[in-house]
């Protein structure tokens, strides 16, 4: 059981205080310095998964984000509603310290490094708390554009550093990329520590944030808030797919379309550059569809850029699926900036981490599912595969038919006085919006044992 003093002294090492107020920008320097230093090892962890594993690293792969995806969506909802409790900032230390744990691994022992890569998830993730600690810092009406950036940021990031990361260590050696990545997340931790302040009131914080304790708890609550019920099942019917594809589409395209290096890196970078761009936009789109229109319109997109992935046979088909993809990432921005404008300000934490778990679940199982019906389909192996129907993205496309459906039984208008009450509100909406339960710190820390 977590015993108060223990807690008070834990907290009164973090300061509250950093540079200036809190921020949106503060936010959205933790999210580039994280992915971008994750960014670097992208090629460097290719290279090793595909020497550690050799023919079988597709399915490896998808085993190791698997298993850790799993460990995040279990972990997820608990820190979430502990960040609801304890705070931001200590939640947004600890996620950052588990997820850079494995970087000196890299060169010190392969196996070591999959093995704390595979158990980092544990600590839950930097995303969810950042998007928490954004909605604590923006009014509703600018939520849509502040989580938009939020995800522009992320993929900013990653469109960058893969490429340094990879020309580096062609240049200076793998040790070389290793050792700046590693610098690059300790001056993260540093930042954070010293300069993003805290951003709830830990004054006014809930002390009853229970329905995000544990998944399945919050999963029995939840059938309490159907619409909330329909955002996670959206978020994982739809972002599977997606991870799975990411994962596998370079590979795919060079085997089966006869795609080269180069085409291969236009073809993602454009992506890249214009998924960014939706989601800078992703304010003004809202404005225009609202939010159940922005969703929808980004599963139907994703629909048919898995479809074309799956039984296109020429290149511009190719092309054009890059194309409906970037833009249909808009739809995991969308369903945060929903579900947080659902959700009472003490609970953010608890229903963005429910929300981070459903996708570190989708990101872990989307891989594991793409490998192995590759695996199946013999495509998991070098050698040409042209004119085979590439089942993981039909199956994907499925699953996004399936989101679709779930979207449009979705309910967009929502009373701003009943969400926003200081007294609590309806019933149906207790479960994760909800300010008035009791006793809630003590079921988490007898959940935390």
């Amino acid at each position: 059981m977590f015993r108060s003093n223990w807690k008070k002294r834990l907290l009164g090492v973090i300061p509250q205080s950093g540079f200036g107020k809190p921020s949106v920008s503060h936010a959205l320097i933790v999210t580039f310095v994280h992915y971008f230093s994750w960014g670097l090892l992208t090629v460097p962890s290719m290279v090793k998964l595909s020497e550690t594993f050799a023919e079988r690293a597709f399915l490896m792969d998808g085993l190791i984000y698997g298993i850790r995806g799993t460990l995040a969506f279990i972990v997820a909802p608990l820190m979430g509603a502990v960040s609801d409790i304890w705070g931001r900032k200590p939640l947004m230390l600890m996620a950052v310290v588990a997820t850079y744990s494995p970087i000196p691994m890299l060169i010190i022992k392969d196996w070591w490094f999959f093995i704390t890569i595979t158990i980092s998830g544990v600590c839950g993730t930097v995303y969810s708390t950042v998007l928490a600690y954004v909605a604590d810092v923006t009014a509703q009406e600018e939520r849509s554009k502040a989580f938009g950036l939020v995800s522009a940021t992320c993929a900013a990031a990653m469109v960058l550093s893969p490429a340094l990361g990879s020309l580096l260590m062609d240049k200076y050696g793998l040790p070389v990329v290793v050792s700046l990545a590693a610098a690059i997340g300790l001056i993260n931790i540093l930042f954070i520590w010293a300069a993003v302040p805290e951003s709830l009131e830990l004054e006014h914080a809930t002390d009853t944030a229970c329905a995000g304790a544990h998944p399945f708890a919050v999963l029995r609550e939840l059938r309490k808030d159907k619409t909330l019920l329909l955002i996670c099942l959206i978020v994982l019917l739809s972002t599977w797919p997606e991870a799975g594809e990411e994962s596998s589409v370079p590979l795919y395209l060079t085997l089966n379309m006869g795609f080269g290096n180069v085409e291969v890196s236009v073809l993602v970078g454009l992506v890249a550059v214009l998924g960014i761009t939706a989601n800078v936009t992703l304010g003004l789109v809202m404005n225009v569809l609202g939010a159940k229109g922005a969703i929808i319109t980004g599963l139907v997109l994703e629909i048919c850029q898995l479809l074309l992935y799956g039984f296109g046979r020429h290149k511009w088909m190719m092309w054009m699926a890059g194309l409906m993809a970037a833009t249909g990432t808009i739809t995991e921005s969308a369903c945060c900036v929903f579900s947080s404008m659902r959700t009472h300000p003490q609970n953010q934490g608890a229903v963005q981490g429910l929300i981070s778990g459903m996708m570190d679940l989708s990101e872990g199982l989307g891989p594991a599912i793409f490998g192995i019906l590759f695996y199946v389909c013999n495509q998991d192996t070098n050698g040409p595969h042209k004119g085979q129907i590439g089942l993981p993205f039909v199956a994907g496309a499925i699953s996004v038919l399936l989101a679709l459906i779930l979207a449009k039984l979705m309910v967009e208008d929502v009373d701003k006085q009943k969400v926003y009450k200081s007294n609590g509100i309806d019933d149906e909406m207790k479960p994760l919006t909800g300010g008035n339960s009791t006793s809630c710190e003590g079921k988490i820390n007898k959940i935390a044992v």
